[in-house]
């Protein structure tokens, strides 16, 4: 889509902060006012929009993706993302582990388990551990308490979490950077751990280092997106 807009803005709306082009205010995909909740978020946008060139591309505008997943899509189905990421809590990449190498395994206690006692810790919330792949029912109490504190998020909070849960395999890692428990590298780290020790063994390939990159990236922003709804 060609650029179709000179001055970008930032102004007061009902409810929050709007971003505006030329003096119109941005809507979402599915043409719902795009109503920010903090004002640091709404500059942030605007700065995305000042940024495009001749050519507005929506992939260089994350935050805005975001914005508009929150608006158009999880507002409207905010029970079915719940239970969405509800359902992590019995598959959580962090549970399973292996036996052998035993330096990996070694990783996986050294970076995996702190977040998993913090999770039990901070919402009542033990997860079993296995070694190997089959599928093991966790504790009915854990899940329904992890269930909560998803429920509990506002809108925004539970597209920045879902994003990063879908994207990490982890409802734990979600969690702990959502919460601020750890950064958007460490989220990283611990998503990648099993890749990052096999690329340091045999090496990385192009197609590997492109969907690392951007699943690096994807968690900044998304980290971001958090940290500006405080703004």
């Amino acid at each position: 889509m060609k650029r179709f807009y000179d001055q970008v803005t930032v102004g007061e709306a009902e409810g929050g902060f709007q971003v505006l082009l030329d003096g119109r205010a941005v809507r979402t995909p599915a043409k719902a006012p795009m109503i920010l909740p903090s004002r640091a978020l709404a500059e942030a946008v605007g700065d995305e929009w000042r940024a495009q060139g001749e050519e507005i591309r929506p992939a260089t505008m994350p935050l805005m993706s975001l914005t508009s997943t929150t608006l158009d899509l999880t507002a409207k189905q905010r029970g079915a993302v719940i239970e969405q990421l509800a359902a992590y809590a019995s598959t959580d990449l962090l549970c399973y582990r292996v036996e052998r190498p035993a330096e990996l395994a070694a990783r996986e206690g050294l970076v995996w388990q702190p977040l998993l006692d913090w999770a039990a810790l901070r919402y009542d919330a033990a997860l079993h551990v296995v070694v190997g792949i089959m599928p093991r029912e966790q504790p009915e109490g854990a899940c329904r308490a992890l269930a909560s504190a998803v429920a509990a998020y506002d809108d925004w909070r539970l597209t920045a979490l879902q994003t990063v849960t879908t994207a990490c395999g982890s409802l734990v890692v979600g969690l702990a950077l959502v919460e601020a428990r750890i950064d958007a590298e460490q989220a990283f780290e611990a998503s990648q751990l099993h890749e990052s020790y096999q690329i340091e063994r045999w090496g990385e390939d192009h197609e590997a280092t492109k969907r690392r990159t951007a699943l690096k990236a994807d968690i900044a922003d998304t980290r971001r997106f958090v940290d500006l709804l405080a703004g």
